[in-house]
């Protein structure tokens, strides 16, 4: 079976595994579950890195502040390791991680944003890492995509959201709803094979992704939702991206355009933990504002996400290992 860089690589950096503790939670270096904050990184299997952008939103500003809110929610998931719940193990022990830091943006210039983050992935991607990205408002997943494709041809998307993100378009406009029009216009992704999940906003056209609604999963289930992201995505080449307000407000009040009715956060966790076999080749967890936030419930769910994701990584990565062991 074809494997991917995960395992192909056979020699992560010592210092980027293992768990980073004991440490108290309440203070400390606020890098992502305590890893290494470093941009060498040589030898790493997974850099996380923050785009404190949020220029492109419509509603509510304050995602630029993002990055530094779930990191600093992480560090109560980073004290329970060795044993990731529910996963049980250390994802350290398979996964050299390194934390980047954040992208800077020249103020008064956001028109230089797309080529700023795409000229960060392409050279994080160049070095044969995982990619695990905080925004941001969601428009950095474009740039995003844009490096990612470029590297691993058109792509499957996988995108958790309450909004379609499929509005019209021009090619140019900064607007963190419309851009994957723009990334399907440009071939970096394949709708057929893509699927959006959580949506309750209206689209005049459907432009071939496959939906599944808030409603269809809270009426068919949550195993149904699990089994048609499988089908629809099958063993390709996938990126995921998770915007925040996929949570009803209830859940994720911390973000700029909320919407009622979406899923709660036990059910949006138990169909990311079901993911594990999907090829993912880059992720984000974006729109994250904590000015509007409750006891940083929005910014604990975004860290448990990421968490999460990393966890499905070296499972896959374990996965990989025993099947070329046989």
């Amino acid at each position: 079976m074809s494997t991917s860089a995960l395992t192909r690589r056979t020699h992560p950096r010592p210092d980027l595994l293992g768990s980073q503790g004991p440490h108290q939670t309440f203070s400390g270096t606020q890098t992502f579950l305590r890893r290494k904050a470093t941009q060498d990184v040589s030898g790493a299997d997974v850099v996380v890195s923050g785009l404190p952008f949020d220029l492109a939103t419509t509603f509510r500003p304050g995602a630029r502040f993002g990055p530094q809110a779930i990191r600093a929610a992480s560090v109560q998931l980073a004290e329970l390791l060795p044993h990731a719940y529910p996963f049980n193990f250390n994802p350290f022990d398979e996964l050299a991680v390194a934390d980047w830091g954040d992208v800077e943006f020249v103020s008064g210039y956001p028109d230089q944003a797309v080529a700023v983050i795409e000229a960060h992935a392409r050279a994080l991607l160049a070095q044969d890492v995982t990619m695990l990205t905080f925004g941001g408002d969601h428009f950095v997943t474009y740039p995003l995509l844009k490096a990612h494709a470029e590297k691993f041809g058109r792509l499957s998307l996988v995108h958790f959201d309450a909004h379609v993100d499929t509005w019209p378009d021009d090619g140019k406009r900064l607007d963190h709803g419309s851009m994957f029009l723009r990334a399907l216009n440009e071939g970096l992704i394949d709708p057929g094979t893509s699927v959006q999940i959580g949506i309750r906003s209206f689209s005049e056209d459907d432009y071939g992704f496959n939906v599944l609604s808030a409603p269809w999963i809270q009426e068919q289930g949550i195993r149904a939702a699990i089994l048609e992201i499988r089908r629809v995505v099958g063993r390709r080449k996938a990126y995921l991206t998770f915007d925040i307000d996929c949570l009803d407000p209830a859940f994720a009040p911390g973000t700029g355009t909320p919407v009622a009715g979406g899923l709660s956060s036990a059910e949006a966790l138990t169909i990311l933990r079901a993911l594990g076999q999907l090829e993912l080749v880059g992720m984000d967890v974006v729109e994250v504002a904590p000015a509007y936030d409750h006891a940083d419930i929005t910014a604990i769910a975004a860290a448990t996400i990421a968490h999460d994701l990393l966890c499905l990584l070296a499972q896959r990565k374990q996965f990989e290992a025993r099947q070329n062991r046989t």
